[in-house]
């Protein structure tokens, strides 16, 4: 039996159905984080092995302690994974520490978590990314924007989604991020690209091969929804465009990303930009070899009619994985609300109007609200025409 370390099995708390999975096909799933045991629901602490509570998930010689303490009781660690972005180095730490080979380790995690570095493995696989120049100081700065123009944007070199991240349109602009920019962090300027924003969600296998995929579509960019705190729309698509999966498996081989439940991200060109490439191109954005946010695995089981958490166990065990689809696919599509915002549809009013439609419908925590919204609402519907009612019927405020 294989040993799985699954740190932070409880958030979000819907992961409660990887470790259901997990135990299912075989694994002995052993779960370490800090909330104490009695608050796990009761599906997490039937499919645990057994449980190490922490502390402080921060403090590494806890979590050490809780893997050398399985290891001890149970034999070596096959797999170290949370399938969170947040974790991916400590679960790097701890694969080196103790000879985890299924994943990366603190040699080669900077492939997984730097932007800088992501590029080179995009352009490895033959696909373009926006050009870049790393901030040094505002003069160089102002030479990087005289080759590719305003508007630019400001990131981190590492960092969890799109959080300090900004929007650079002009020189006041740039002048006011210089005066409260922080040496000591690593940042990139990038040039703009204007376009949809597009991800390519899935599962690998041991070969870094994709056993499992889906497209997901964000009209609202998580860039603008996090700065201005608007409000969120995305969708899962009914299928997967042929030009974006032959591009998202490309990139997965350039990042041997073996054994990932993984979520890319590209931008489709809207218009023809000099230097970068035409309307329908495909620029690379970021990598993130870790589950998409939120509840977003939950929406592509919606929109596939598959179980994405039994295809990544699966995945872990069998190089080929027979994909059981038990009904039609579908666009499955998420709007949420703000808090403290008014809104013409009352929250029983679209639940009463999409009663058929409606798959979920909840309260995002506090750390996942500022980019997913508060309240929201998940339907699943083979109409395109409906997704856009529905979007408009949950957003549109008074």
């Amino acid at each position: 039996m294989q040993n799985y370390l699954f740190i932070s099995p409880d958030f979000p708390k819907s992961y409660y159905l990887f470790a259901k999975a997990l135990a299912k096909a075989g694994f002995r799933v052993l779960g370490v984080a800090s909330t104490a045991y009695d608050d796990l629901r009761p599906e997490l602490k039937e499919a645990l092995t057994e449980y190490y509570r922490v502390n402080n998930m921060e403090d590494y010689s806890e979590m050490r302690q809780a893997a050398a303490y399985f290891v001890n009781k149970y034999g070596p660690l096959d797999f170290v994974e949370s399938n969170n972005e947040y974790w991916l180095e400590l679960e790097a730490k701890l694969r080196s520490e103790f000879q985890v080979s299924t994943g990366k380790n603190n040699t080669n995690i900077i492939a997984f978590k730097s932007k800088e570095a992501e590029k080179e493995y995009y352009q490895k696989a033959g696909v373009k990314t926006a050009r870049y120049s790393v901030v040094k100081d505002l003069e160089s700065a102002k030479q990087f924007i005289k080759e590719v123009g305003y508007p630019i944007i400001a990131k981190p070199d590492i960092g969890v989604g799109a959080s300090n991240t900004y929007k650079i349109e002009n020189i006041r602009d740039l002048e006011g991020f210089f005066a409260h920019y922080d040496y000591r962090t690593k940042y990139l300027m990038e040039e703009y690209v204007e376009g949809d924003l597009i991800s390519f969600d899935g599962i690998t296998n041991s070969t870094a091969e994709v056993v499992f995929s889906s497209n997901e579509v964000f009209p609202y960019h998580i860039m603008d929804v996090v700065n201005h705190q608007g409000d969120v729309y995305y969708y899962s698509n009914i299928e997967v465009p042929l030009d974006l999966e032959t591009i998202g498996k490309r990139v997965l081989k350039a990042f041997d990303a073996r054994y990932r439940y993984f979520h890319l991200e590209f931008f489709r060109m809207s218009k023809v930009k000099k230097g970068l490439g035409k309307k329908g191109d495909i620029i690379g954005l970021e990598a993130n070899m870790r589950c998409p946010g939120g509840y977003t695995p939950d929406m592509i089981n919606f929109a596939h009619s598959v179980d994405t958490y039994s295809i990544y166990a699966q995945s872990l065990i069998n190089d080929k994985v027979e994909v059981q689809q038990n009904g039609l696919n579908y666009y499955c599509v998420y709007g949420a609300r703000r808090n403290g915002a008014e809104y013409v549809m009352s929250s029983a009013e679209i639940m009463n109007k999409y009663a058929n439609e409606l798959v979920m419908h909840d309260y995002m925590p506090t750390i996942l609200a500022f980019a997913m919204g508060d309240e929201f609402f998940v339907v699943k519907t083979t109409s395109y025409q409906k997704l856009c009612e529905f979007r408009d019927d949950v957003l549109q405020r008074k």
